[in-house]
């Protein structure tokens, strides 16, 4: 699978449409069928371990702190952030990289949700 260090798309479209369906899939962890993708997490993220992880998913769904450095081109695919772990703040990211329906390459039509399918990474900075 191709790096999620960026994001995946070619062609024109519209990123406001983006912007919405990544909102949507990020805000439903991809339970909405008609904005499809899968959800996974790094090895980091696992080791800590699944109380943290529901802390995870919460803080990414209920995600809204975009602004020009997190989402400079407008289109929702980055979040950073913080949750407790342990007593101790840990931040992590998340990533929606945007693929063709096979998962083997960037998406030629992100606004298409029949054509695309969304790829949520949660990752811990060092392994960006």
């Amino acid at each position: 699978m191709p790096s999620t260090t960026q994001t995946l798309v070619t062609g024109p479209f519209q990123g406001g449409t983006v912007a919405e369906q990544n909102d949507r899939f990020r805000a439903t962890w991809g339970t909405d069928p008609a904005v499809s993708g899968r959800v996974v997490a790094t090895r980091g993220v696992e080791a800590l371990g699944p109380w943290a992880l529901g802390r995870i998913v919460d803080a990414v769904m209920r995600f809204a702190a975009f602004t020009e450095d997190n989402d400079p081109f407008g289109l929702r695919d980055f979040g950073d952030f913080e949750v407790e772990v342990g007593g101790e703040r840990v931040k992590l990211y998340w990533k929606i990289d945007l693929y063709d329906t096979a998962y083997k390459f960037g998406s030629d039509a992100p606004d298409d949700p029949a054509r695309t399918r969304r790829l949520l990474t949660l990752l811990l900075p060092e392994e960006w």
